[in-house]
C-alpha cells in the first residue's frame, strides 16, 4: 500500500501539482499585483483604490465571501486588529470574491458589510480576476503587503484573537510597520 501512495505522490509532483498549502512568511517577497477593479461600482466603503496609492502603508488583504462562516468568524479578530492599529500606517482591504451568484449583488454585499460593521474598503471581485492574479485558493486568506508593495506573508483560514495564527499575523504586521 505504501508504494501506491508514493507512486501517486510522485505522479502529482511530476504533473506539477501539489496538495500542500503554503502559508506564513514568504521566503522571497513578491510584487503585489495592482487591484483589478477600478470602477466605483466595484468598491464599497471607499472610492476605487490602487496599491500604488497605498505605498508607505502595511496592507492586509482579506479574501472573503459573505456566505463563508470561516470568514465571518474572523471578523471580530480583524476588527479588533484594526482598532489596535488605527494610529499606525496600516489598512485592511477586503477582497469580496463570491462563491454563489447571490453574492455578486452589490446590495447583498453592502448589507453584510453593514451587518458585520466593516468599515475598511472592500473591492468586489465578482469575476475572480484578482483572486486569480493573486493565485488565491481559499476563503478566508490574508495577505500581508509591506510599505513598498511587496507580498511578504500569506495566512489561510479562520482566525481568532489569541490563537497562534492571530498572534503570528499581528507580529508580522508589527515587524512590517517597523520597517522603513
Amino acid at each position: 500500500m505504501n508504494w501506491i501512495i508514493r507512486t501517486f505522490v510522485m505522479l502529482l509532483l511530476s504533473l506539477g501539482l501539489s496538495f500542500s498549502v503554503n502559508a506564513g512568511k514568504l521566503g522571497a517577497p513578491l510584487s503585489a499585483p495592482e487591484f483589478t477593479q477600478s470602477d466605483a461600482g466595484s468598491w464599497l466603503n471607499s472610492p476605487p483604490l490602487s496599491l500604488k496609492e497605498l505605498k508607505g502603508k502595511v496592507v492586509m488583504l482579506d479574501f472573503w465571501t459573505f456566505d463563508c462562516w470561516n470568514c465571518y468568524r474572523s471578523f471580530p479578530w480583524m476588527l479588533e486588529l484594526e482598532r489596535e492599529l488605527a494610529d499606525e500606517a496600516f489598512t485592511v482591504i477586503g477582497i469580496h470574491t463570491p462563491e454563489f451568484s447571490h453574492e455578486r449583488i452589490r446590495a447583498n454585499v453592502k448589507a453584510k458589510i453593514d451587518e458585520f460593521e466593516l468599515h475598511h474598503p472592500v473591492m468586489m471581485d465578482n469575476n475572480f480576476t484578482y483572486w486569480q492574479v493573486m493565485g488565491n485558493k481559499y476563503w478566508p486568506t490574508f495577505y500581508l503587503i509591506d510599505k513598498q508593495g511587496q507580498v511578504r506573508s500569506i495566512y489561510i483560514g479562520e482566525t481568532h484573537a489569541g490563537t497562534e495564527q492571530a498572534e503570528t499575523i499581528e507580529k508580522d504586521i508589527r515587524e512590517l510597520l517597523a520597517e522603513q
